[in-house]
């Protein structure tokens, strides 16, 4: 089953409630989804899933920006990516996360004066999503939360190798190259705890830029972890096992 599957069959999810800082269970119709609701009315609850799409995804290429008094998400892939960022979209926009709009395709340029088309879409301002651009953000600068371990679930894990996964050799990379070694060295210790996965270090030939590496012997191990989230566009990145 998809990670599309599993997110709309049950009709009750878990949530994270802020305030008690526990999990409750409440019904999936949410009192934020309509598009005119105010940032300090936006305060969940939020179903725990989605904390973990976010943190995923922030590890990879979203990013968290404030706007008024709350924070919204955006959701960014090269357009070759389209399919799975419109996957994505159509999910978040059907539980009003965001605006039915289609995504936006922008263009930058990348190395080399190379013209780069990117796809992507934000959610609606939430006062209850502030606590994450704290956890991610020092000085306007992306750093690792703390306490992503409590949320890279498989289904995280899945979507941070769908964002920054990459084949290498007979493995797989997942690029960390905005992060510090420390930083780095923090999440490579939480792959092989709570997923018994090796790990290594490897440098990516730019200065202070490093990257995560899964060798063939965990290979595997991590398909039969993520396998049930991956969108289909997103198999060629686990580098043949799946």
């Amino acid at each position: 089953m998809s990670l599309w599957g599993i997110l709309f069959c049950p009709n009750w999810f878990k949530f994270f409630d802020i305030e008690s800082n526990g999990l409750i269970y409440c019904s999936t119709v949410l009192p934020f989804i309509s598009p005119k609701t105010k940032s300090k009315n936006r305060i969940g609850p939020h179903n725990y899933d989605i904390i973990c799409i976010i943190m995923g995804s922030l590890l990879g290429d979203a990013y968290a920006e404030q706007h008024g008094n709350g924070t919204r998400i955006c959701f960014q892939q090269e357009h070759l990516n389209s399919h799975y960022l419109m996957w994505f979209y159509s999910y978040l926009s059907k539980i009003g996360y965001c605006s039915e709009t289609t995504p936006k395709i922008t263009t930058r340029l990348g190395k080399g004066g190379k013209l780069r088309y990117v796809s992507r879409f934000k959610t609606y301002t939430f006062t209850s999503f502030n606590w994450i651009h704290t956890a991610f953000y020092n000085e306007n600068k992306k750093i690792v939360s703390i306490n992503i371990e409590e949320y890279l679930s498989p289904l995280a894990l899945s979507v941070w190798i769908m964002d920054d996964g990459g084949r290498v050799s007979s493995g797989l990379k997942i690029a960390t190259n905005n992060f510090s070694l420390k930083e780095v060295e923090f999440l490579a210790n939480i792959l092989r705890k709570k997923y018994k996965l090796k790990t290594s270090i490897i440098k990516t030939g730019a200065l202070n830029q490093y990257n995560i590496y899964i060798p063939k012997s965990s290979m595997n191990d991590l398909v039969e972890i993520t396998r049930p989230y991956l969108h289909t566009s997103m198999y060629y990145k686990l580098n043949g096992y799946i």
